[in-house]
């Protein structure tokens, strides 16, 4: 009986993690949009400066996006979705993740 408790309790949870996932941003078009819009600005030598997902924690990309603290117009031609797809993919990344990678 426990083991079953265990079990439904189990599937539920991925339930609604996976339901929460699909709501959210898109990793890996995430990294394709920073790599194709926003790489030419963010590397060593460059105007922005070198970023890569390791430049902030999982908390700190989350705040960044949610107070859109990007400086200028540049992120202008970009819709609310792939903001949320390159968020996605900086916080998967970050130094504090499972995942840590720079943009490659």
């Amino acid at each position: 009986m426990m083991k079953k408790i265990m079990l439904i309790m189990l599937l539920v949870a991925f339930t609604v993690t996976s339901a929460l996932a699909v709501d959210g941003g898109n990793p890996r078009k995430g990294k394709y949009l920073f790599k194709k819009n926003c790489k030419s600005c963010h590397t060593e030598g460059a105007e922005g400066g070198a970023v890569t997902p390791l430049s902030k924690t999982m908390a700190q990309w989350d705040k960044f996006f949610e107070d859109n603290k990007h400086p200028g117009d540049a992120w202008s031609n970009f819709g609310e979705q792939d903001l949320l797809d390159i968020n996605q993919f900086l916080f998967d990344h970050a130094v504090d993740s499972d995942q840590p990678e720079t943009c490659g």
